[in-house]
């Protein structure tokens, strides 16, 4: 049997916790960050988890991670 290939993409964007949750970072955090406010910043630095309904998709992507 062939080895199953990781999602490169999807490698680059989510992480597994040692529970077994996904985590992702938010987007909208790199360049144009004068009229965001304080507020709004401060929550895109925050890791944030995938939704229970969307982590077997996500899981399909990461075979081995």
């Amino acid at each position: 049997m062939p080895k199953i290939k990781t999602n490169r993409a999807a490698a680059k964007r989510f992480k597994t916790t040692g529970t077994g949750k996904i985590v992702y970072r938010k987007s909208c955090a790199s360049h144009i960050l004068t009229k965001k406010t304080t507020k709004r910043k401060r929550s895109l630095r925050q890791p944030q988890l995938i939704a229970k309904s969307d982590r077997k998709e996500i899981r399909r992507l990461l075979p081995n991670g």
